[in-house]
């Protein structure tokens, strides 16, 4: 464990209801998972998962800052890293499958280009992906329409913020739809993972080498494949 007079490194996770962990009943959510592993090592980062139902580009922009400044555990010391997982509620439709998203592509680019350049001048940052969603039982809520189309452009836009930005970046979106049985791994809501979606995501981030390198945790080949 870290000596009395040594503080334990931080990561802030921001983000929607994916942080939050909505949809897993059985352990909380990928940032959950991530959060109960790391503390049972004695050297890993403390994670605090900070996600918001409902929350998009702008809402965490409004936030970060005073989320991250005050999660300081010792005097004048602030979080080391932070891990961003933000944009699937800006790709939906109002009102009509063919309406305008709540942020364009061009304009959710701007403002993740914007808002990582502020985050990278005060903190490390991870970037991570966009889950797909099951466009058969839409509209969510009887009035959001999410489409895949929406989501990977999102996701392409961010991920060349994220090059852009020096910022490592793991993507989701396509590679959760090339796994066979993805479509098992939503809640009847159609956007939310369940737990099995949970564990696998969980399952890429514990192989994501820039995030375990930061973290000062080996990386290893003992990931399992998800029991269907």
């Amino acid at each position: 464990m870290s000596s009395s007079n040594e503080a334990p490194r931080q990561l802030i996770v921001l983000g929607d209801s994916g942080v939050h962990g909505w949809g897993d009943r059985e352990e909380g959510g990928w940032c959950q998972r991530l959060r109960m592993r790391w503390m049972n090592l004695p050297a890993a980062p403390v994670v605090y998962p900070l996600g918001v139902r409902g929350d998009g580009l702008e809402r965490v922009a409004s936030r970060w800052r005073s989320e991250w400044s005050c999660r300081g555990e010792l005097r004048r010391q602030t979080p080391g890293g932070l891990l961003l997982s933000v944009g699937l509620n800006d790709t939906a439709r109002v009102g009509r499958i063919d309406g305008r998203p709540q942020l364009e592509v061009d304009a959710y680019a701007f403002g993740i280009s914007q808002l990582l350049g502020e985050m990278k001048r005060e903190i490390q940052v991870f970037v991570l992906g966009l889950t797909a969603v099951d466009e058969h039982v839409m509209p969510f809520a009887g009035c959001l329409w999410y489409t895949n189309r929406q989501i990977a452009a999102t996701e392409a836009a961010l991920a060349e913020q994220c090059r852009e930005a020096d910022v490592p970046f793991l993507p989701v979106h396509q590679e959760m739809q090339e796994e066979p049985n993805w479509l098992t791994w939503m809640e009847p809501d159609g956007i939310h993972l369940n737990a099995e979606g949970h564990r696998w995501l969980d399952q890429r981030l514990d192989q994501w080498a820039p995030l375990r390198q930061w973290a000062g945790l080996a990386l290893h080949n003992t990931s399992t494949p998800i029991s269907m």
